[in-house]
Formats: C-alpha cells, sequence, structure tokens
C-alpha cells in the first residue's frame, strides 16, 4: 500500500499525456469491443493487489499486526481507514478468482502477507496462514492463472519494527532470507514467477525520509510531525538493508534487485 503523489512534468510531457488521456476518453465507447484476442502472443494479461490492501481478516486465524496495521489504527491513513476488512479477499478469494477468470486474466499477482505466514516475524510458521495461499494459488491454477507472488509488499511485522527498528537494522536481512525460503519452500512446486520487493524506493522515501508512511520516520525539513528519524541518513540505511537483502541463492533460486 503506497500513498502516491502525482509527479510534475515538463510542459511537453504534459500536453502529450493530456492528449493520450483525450484520445483514451474520445474512443471510450469503443472499450466493450476489446478482447484478450487483442493482445499479442506471449503478452501477460493480469491484475495486481497486495496483501494488506485486500485481504481483510485482519485479526484473524494467527495474523498479527504489521506496520500498516498500526499507522493506520493510530489514524494516518488520510481518510481515516483501516486495512481490517478491505475486499476481504482471505474469505471471499474462490470468487475472486472466479472474476479473474471471467476477465480473461492469464495472471494474478500477490502479495504474502509476512504477518500472516510468520506471525512473529521469524520462527513458527502460521497453519492457517500457509493453508490460506495454498488455497489461493491452487484455485488460481484450477482456472488457469498464473500465480504471480510478491514476497514482501511493505507490511513488516510490527514485533520486529518494535524489536530492531525494521529496515534500520542488518538483523532485517536475515528475517527477510528466513521468510523468503519459507515461501519458496511452501509454494515454490506451483509458484514460477516471483516479485522479491514491491518498489524498494518507496519504503525508504515514505516511511524515513518524508515519515508519510509507516514507521513515520523524518527530519525537518525533508518531513514533519515525525516521532523520530533522520531524512539524511536512514532512508539509505533503510534501501542498503533492502537491497542487501536480494543477494542471495536458495538452491537453484537466485534473487537479485
Amino acid at each position: 500500500m503506497a500513498v502516491l503523489t502525482p509527479p510534475i512534468f515538463p510542459l511537453s510531457i504534459s500536453i502529450v499525456v493530456f492528449a493520450a488521456a483525450a484520445a483514451a476518453i474520445l474512443t471510450l465507447k469503443h472499450a466493450s469491443a476489446l478482447t484478450r484476442h487483442d493482445f499479442p502472443d506471449g503478452f501477460v494479461f493480469g491484475a495486481g493487489t497486495s496483501a494488506y490492501q485486500v485481504e481483510g481478516a485482519a485479526a484473524e486465524d494467527g495474523r498479527k499486526p504489521c506496520i500498516w496495521d498500526t499507522f493506520t489504527h493510530q489514524g494516518y491513513s488520510p481518510d481515516g481507514s483501516t486495512s481490517d476488512v478491505s475486499a476481504d479477499q482471505y474469505h471471499h478469494y474462490k470468487e475472486d478468482v472466479k472474476l479473474m477468470h471471467n476477465m480473461g486474466l492469464d495472471a494474478y499477482r500477490f502479495s504474502i502477507a509476512w504477518p500472516r505466514l510468520i506471525p512473529d516475524g521469524r520462527g513458527q510458521t502460521n497453519p492457517k496462514g500457509l493453508e490460506y495461499y495454498n488455497n489461493l494459488i491452487d484455485e488460481l491454477i484450477l482456472h488457469g492463472i498464473q500465480p504471480h507472488v510478491t514476497i514482501y509488499h511493505f507490511d513488516l511485522p510490527q514485533v520486529l519494527q518494535d524489536e530492531y527498528r525494521g529496515l534500520l537494522s542488518p538483523r532485517f536481512i536475515e528475517d527477510y532470507t528466513a521468510y523468503a525460503g519459507v515461501c519458496f519452500e511452501s509454494f515454490g512446486d506451483r509458484v514460477k514467477h516471483w516479485v522479491t520487493v514491491n518498489e524498494p524506493n518507496i519504503e525508504p522515501i515514505g516511511g524515513y525520509d518524508t515519515g508519510s508512511q509507516p514507521p513515520r520516520r523524518c527530519s525537518y525539513p525533508f518531513g514533519t510531525n515525525c516521532k523520530g528519524g533522520n531524512s539524511s541518513t536512514e532512508p539509505y540505511i533503510a534501501a542498503h538493508h533492502l537491497k542487501g537483502s536480494l543477494h542471495w541463492r536458495f538452491g537453484k533460486i537466485k534473487l537479485d534487485i
């Protein structure tokens, strides 16, 4: 889950973007004629989500809080909402997969919720979390949809943030590596497409530079109203540890960024 801010484009680019948008609006009436066959062979037609945005069931079946739960429950989301329920994919994944199938999707990119699969950040795997992701993957394959799995999409277990300040500690690398290994061991027989970290620039900027995202660390003048942090150093430390977690091998799988 990322808070997006509109980019500032040069005038020439803005004109091109506006022209493209206008053309899209003018041809909108013909969108109903678009089919899967309009895409070239080999094109993977899919959709993507993150666990925190769609799963819901935030406190069910052994899942424990992530840093985004803490952030939203403290009232820092723009509209005051949380993802305690959200799209409730945890309970309605079969209906969701059926909709994807009816849309003609080739692939679905979703993320594993670290605090659902390994609620304490390291150690014991949660059987209910394991069951849910196995069921989701099997349902996708049953409907001819490729599972594309993101291992980490910003939802660091809150317990690791409390224990060693999350991405600011090199201990994150060891815990991420163990968590990723559980994912490969549990789902690698069916999942052939992996995303290691979602948008690795976003969390260091939002979480440790501007403070607009959890864990809300920043310093003036780059960010305001943070509970601590140093915007001149911490974004680089966090990014370094994120990148460091991606240089290793697991069996025949080599992770890199």
